[in-house]
């Protein structure tokens, strides 16, 4: 990506976020083996690195039953995953489009039915799937149309889990030996995570209890907003300073209700939380999204899932603040 288009992106990224929105790709799947019926699936726009009628695929033997094999696009040789298969859908029409993405330090195909449209929403129009829903590779539900006779939901999948699942690594997620030493906080301190994965927020606890961090951990912006907010007053209450209470901020960006760059200027334009720092921990990689979370004020931001990085992350940005 040249510099001036990164620039652009970030401009575009800047003037959503400022609002609390983003834009999601809507496609579909084909009919779903339960229902029978065509749902509507989505994902950030931002991790869409290309849309393209589906290449030439060559099998690989031995892959996992949902990997159709391996494609070569622009000189890069990447897993194709076939989404339908993965989450119990029949295409109609067979596998007609690949969505090429960037997601934590890796690229990928996902091979769909078909794409709809892009759609710009607030993060308040969408709610986490675990409130209503168990499963595992959703993880939150985006309210189309809220005000028509027809509205629709979206499932917004939860990449994260699906590429663990399909391309399991052979490293434990979870070195004790690679994370270093046990951080040294104020006693009583903790650290607060905000994450809407699932699969996202057991890593990031494996990881700080490693360090011998106590954490508390939360599903949403909106979430860990309230519970800060929480914290200070009890704080305020009791002599302390939020400091006593919390060491670090660490959040993802795509989140419901409310993503982790409006929780991270909230933070920052607080006077009770300004002086907290804040490690923006997404999978949504490149220089666009390093140089939008200087833009809101994030003390660092840390690619996912490495344990050796983010504990290397938060104990500079630690360090800067003592």
């Amino acid at each position: 990506m040249s510099s001036s288009s990164a620039m652009r992106e970030v401009d575009e990224r800047t003037n959503l976020t400022n609002n609390n929105q983003f834009e999601l790709l809507l496609f579909r799947l084909g009919d779903s083996n339960h229902s029978g019926q065509s749902e509507w699936f989505g994902i950030n726009v931002f991790k869409v690195r290309e849309i393209l009628v589906m290449p030439t695929v060559t099998t690989v033997v031995g892959a996992a039953p949902a990997v159709l094999g391996m494609a070569d696009i622009r000189g890069q040789v990447i897993p194709v995953i076939d989404l339908p298969k993965l989450v119990g859908c029949t295409p109609r029409s067979g596998l007609n489009i690949l969505l090429v993405t960037e997601y934590a330090r890796s690229t990928q195909g996902f091979a769909v039915e078909a794409v709809e449209e892009i759609v710009r929403l607030e993060w308040s129009q969408v709610v986490s799937a675990e409130t209503s829903v168990k499963g595992d590779l959703v993880t939150s539900i985006a309210k189309l149309d809220a005000e028509s006779d027809n509205p629709r939901l979206v499932q917004v999948l939860d990449v994260e889990q699906i590429l663990r699942d399909v391309l399991p690594t052979r490293q434990p997620d979870v070195d004790p030996a690679t994370v270093g030493p046990r951080l040294s906080l104020r006693p009583g301190a903790r650290i607060l995570a905000a994450d809407d994965s699932a699969f996202a927020r057991s890593l990031i606890e494996q990881g700080l209890q490693a360090m011998g961090v106590q954490v508390v951990m939360t599903k949403t912006g909106q979430e860990a907003w309230d519970v800060l907010g929480e914290i200070a007053d009890q704080a305020a209450g009791s002599g302390k300073s939020v400091q006593d209470e919390i060491a670090l901020v660490l959040t993802d960006l795509e989140m419901p209700e409310m993503d982790g760059f409006t929780l991270t200027r909230k933070i920052k334009g607080d006077a009770r939380l300004k002086s907290l720092p804040v490690v923006i921990h997404s999978s949504l990689s490149g220089e666009a999204s390093e140089e939008h979370v200087r833009k809101v004020g994030a003390d660092a931001y840390v690619s996912k899932f490495l344990a050796k990085d983010l504990a290397e992350t938060i104990r500079g940005v630690l360090a800067r603040h003592a």
